[in-house]
């Protein structure tokens, strides 16, 4: 499959699983209110499918699989008959209305919350944050090849992909940032990264480079396995190969074969590998695809080095219970204080990713294996519940603002004012959209 038909398929997926979830939240805390749903909608559009139960919900299959929602009785939507008045949401107490907001955010937080169980259970495979030789702001920061990272600001790490994160995060607030590690000779000692220096902090991507952090490869460039699906596998590539170039550029070691592929890459996805293979040199085509979240991308092969990788956090069932809790509030604080940055100014709006950064990265995570994607689904469904919560109307969390103001006060809140909140509702999601897409092209063009 290639990239563009993958992202779709898997942003699709994504969405089907997600805001289903989410919507079906509202739908069963609504009827246990005793609230009349008068529709369950997967998508928008032209219904594909429809079935009616005996309570006189319809359930609908529709046309545009990018959401879906939750039409409840109302008698600010339509005229109530007066023998179902009893289950129109607007005659509910606004106890069992603020229920029903919080339900599909707290859906999709229990949601996240079980992703991550079953990342941890299966056992995502990962590297070891060993670094390679450092260039850059960790050049001037004193790392050392050998180094081995143990913490970002405190936080433990366990392998290259939570450490790179964390860094990375860090590198959004342009702020210096202390990283412990452990030296070749098993001293620990304290690097201070002057992520103050970065050029352009909203710019992940460059922010990678910048900051010159490498992974220490473990051995030369020989594949020592090949990932099922991905672009080695497709072209042709087998366990022992050697690489020994890359589009023309000479390949020393994994550390020279990652910058490599991330600078050529950027000029076009498809490369010419040179291998020996068999005491022969061959040459391969790659279409390298993409891996990460947001900003923070890199392109990959979907090949292994031998003992290169570990299973990063792998817990047993009941273990793994308070490490997903543990995770899922390690994320929400680093999403939150991201979100924070940005209202702020301190960081980048760059950073803010749309509905094609979703789909690039839910098709990178798909192709990396099971326990990747479905911590890539928990992280969407976690962020799905912050942003739903935000205190803006049209939104859960504009909804529960209303509540909380008619507790106080006694009264639900002026439908002059619920309208003019759904106005400035609507542009503010607009705005929010717009900027990501524009995000999202700026990538796609640079």
């Amino acid at each position: 499959m290639s990239e563009f038909f993958g992202s779709v398929w898997w942003l699709i997926v994504t969405l089907g699983v997600l805001v289903t979830f989410h919507e079906y939240g509202h739908f069963v805390v609504a009827r246990l209110c005793g609230v009349k749903v008068l529709r369950f909608s997967v998508g928008f559009g032209k219904a594909l499918w429809s079935w009616r139960d005996k309570r006189g919900t319809e359930y609908v299959v529709a046309a545009i699989p990018l959401g879906g929602y939750v039409k409840m009785l109302d008698e600010r939507e339509g005229d109530v008959p007066a023998a179902e008045l009893d289950q129109a949401h607007n005659r509910k107490p606004v106890g069992q209305r603020i229920a029903i907001a919080a339900a599909g955010p707290v859906f999709n937080l229990v949601f996240a919350v079980a992703a991550f169980w079953l990342m941890l259970v299966v056992g995502k495979p990962d590297y070891p944050p060993v670094l390679g030789e450092p260039t850059g702001l960790a050049a001037v920061a004193g790392f050392e090849s050998g180094d081995r990272i143990t913490a970002v600001n405190g936080e433990p790490v366990s392998a290259w992909s939570d450490a790179s994160e964390r860094i990375m995060r860090q590198s959004i607030e342009a702020r210096p940032t202390d990283v412990m590690v452990r030296t070749a000779q098993g001293a620990d000692a304290v690097r201070r990264l002057p992520l103050d220096r970065l050029a352009d902090p909203g710019n992940l991507e460059h922010n990678y480079t910048e900051i010159g952090l490498k992974l220490k490869p473990p051995v030369p460039a020989v594949v020592h396995a090949v990932s099922p699906g991905m672009p080695a596998a497709k072209a042709g590539l087998e366990k022992d190969d050697r690489i020994v170039a890359v589009n023309g550029a000479p390949i020393a070691d994994f550390a020279a074969l990652g910058e490599t592929i991330q600078k050529e890459a950027g000029k076009s996805p498809t490369l010419a590998f040179t291998i020996e293979r068999g005491g022969q040199r061959l040459e391969r085509s790659v279409d390298v695809v993409r891996q990460g979240e947001g900003d923070a991308q890199r392109w990959i092969v979907g090949i292994e080095a031998p003992n290169a990788r570990v299973a990063q956090l792998q817990y047993g069932p009941l273990a793994a219970v308070p490490a997903a809790f543990r995770e899922t509030w390690r994320q929400t604080r680093d999403m939150l204080g991201l979100l924070g940055s940005i209202v702020t100014g301190q960081a980048s709006a760059k950073s803010i990713g749309g509905i094609i950064t979703i789909g690039q990265s839910a098709n990178a995570s798909a192709e990396l294996g099971f326990a990747w994607f479905i911590n890539f689904l928990g992280a969407v469904s976690l962020t799905l519940a912050i942003m739903n919560l935000l205190p803006i109307p049209i939104l859960d969390g504009g909804h529960l603002l209303y509540y909380l103001i008619e507790l106080v006060k006694g009264g639900p809140v002026s439908e002059r004012i619920q309208i003019a909140g759904q106005y400035v509702g609507m542009v503010l999601i607009v705005a929010l959209m717009g900027l990501a897409f524009y995000n999202d092209i700026l990538r796609i063009a640079s």
